[in-house]
């Protein structure tokens, strides 16, 4: 019986560090939970948490195979990066919206600390991804991401995971969505303004004497403003469905490696 014992407690520690090394890739890049407005000692309380509370039931899983070796340790993580890193394209996406619109709106000079990445960033596209947080919260899509890791241990039992070279090219493809997801977000406002600046440059044609350069700025400026505030209340579909199709290309990326889609956030 103390062998038993001994035995069991090996398997839950050993489960333990693999189910925490799986969890730790995720939180790292994730969208919200890669966040440095969150503490790194409550990011480490809660990775320790899930793994404690997991590590019983993906232990006693099939084909787990309960050891620690380099190989096992990697596939963990790669298996957390694959996460982490396909969900990550999301914010991206919204910065490089902002900064479209930041050009638009003759904002392209006004930089801000991104407190998530530590680099200069455009005010709008700091402005979007706070606004993308926020409906990532409010739509309870961090914890669809944590139900998502969960299944993921059933899907690849412990130490069973191997990335194949094809899975790092369907993410790099997958980032090729970036660009056109952000200009179908940007589309409406981008539109605007430039109507905008091709009305007032025939007016300047017309009225020689009208202060063309006095005008396009500040009037760009409202228009997009106002343009953007309206769009708001499409805002969430539209999160919501990239995010769903980032999640869905990492579940497929992780179950059938290779078989992934290409499409990433576009489309």
């Amino acid at each position: 019986m103390p062998h038993a014992v001994e035995l069991d407690w090996s398997n839950f520690l050993t489960a333990l560090t693999l189910a925490l090394v799986r969890i730790s890739g995720m939180v790292a890049f994730a969208p919200f939970f890669s966040s440095t407005a969150l503490p790194i000692r409550t990011k480490a309380v809660f990775v320790g948490a899930m793994a404690w509370l997991l590590a019983p039931l993906v232990a006693s899983l099939p084909n787990a195979q309960m050891s620690i070796s380099f190989s096992a340790l990697l596939g963990e993580l790669a298996v957390g990066l694959v996460y982490g890193l396909t969900l990550t394209l999301l914010t991206e996406m919204m910065l490089f919206a902002g900064q479209i619109l930041g050009a638009q709106f003759s904002f392209s000079a006004v930089n801000l600390l991104d407190p998530t990445s530590n680099i200069q960033t455009p005010l709008l596209g700091d402005l979007f991804q706070l606004m993308s947080t926020l409906i990532l919260i409010s739509a309870g899509l961090d914890r669809i991401l944590l139900a998502s890791m969960v299944r993921s241990f059933r899907v690849v039992p412990l130490g069973s995971y191997a990335m194949p070279p094809t899975t790092a090219l369907e993410i790099v493809r997958a980032a090729g969505g970036i660009f056109l997801a952000a200009v179908e977000l940007a589309a409406p406002v981008l539109a605007a303004t430039m109507l905008v600046e091709v009305s007032v440059s025939l007016l300047g044609k017309l009225s020689p004497q009208l202060p063309v350069m006095q005008l396009t700025v500040p009037l760009k400026t409202l228009t997009g403003f106002a343009l953007l505030t309206g769009s708001l209340a499409l805002w969430p579909r539209f999160i919501e469905a990239r995010f769903a199709g980032l999640l869905d290309l990492a579940e497929r990326l992780i179950s059938a490696p290779g078989s992934g889609s290409l499409h990433g956030l576009g489309g």
